[in-house]
């Protein structure tokens, strides 16, 4: 499986990022470059990507190095509830840091981390007819779709 070169955040249309989604989204795309597994049927790689939001849909374009570029677009549906529903564990979890006993603390991050899985495998499972990739991929690009889909 080849991988991704470059990630590029298209922020055209979304509000500015608060400092933690904007750190959030640097982490996400440093992950991707540093270590992806990533295919597409239509060309093979390494794959440059910019990934932007739109009306509720992620729009992926793609440039082969050396090779065809293309685009697809994948509506959230499921998908932004699963955002939603991370972000608000994950707001939990950094509040429960400050006041919480360690147990339910474990309790919240255990339920965050569950959400995270399961959105990356729901990404794998919407996207592979378009795309390959490994659960490590599909968990970062879950991130960045989710500190794209948030308000600032």
């Amino acid at each position: 499986m080849t991988y991704l070169s470059h990630v590029e955040v298209d922020d055209r249309g979304l509000p500015v990022p608060s400092p933690e989604l904007e750190q959030e989204r640097r982490v996400a795309v440093f992950d991707l470059q540093e270590g992806s597994a990533f295919h597409l049927p239509e060309a093979p790689g390494p794959y440059r990507l910019r990934l932007g939001m739109e009306n509720g849909r992620a729009h992926f374009r793609w440039h082969a190095e050396g090779g065809p570029e293309g685009e697809f677009t994948l509506a959230l549906g499921s998908l932004a509830q699963a955002a939603k529903d991370y972000r608000a564990l994950c707001d939990g979890y950094a509040e429960a840091v400050r006041s919480l006993p360690p147990a339910r603390i474990g309790e919240i991050d255990a339920a965050r981390r569950e959400i995270h899985t399961d959105a990356a495998r729901q990404l794998q499972a919407r996207l592979s007819e378009r795309a390959r990739m490994d659960e490590h991929t599909a968990r970062r690009l879950f991130t960045l779709i989710c500190a794209m889909s948030q308000p600032a």
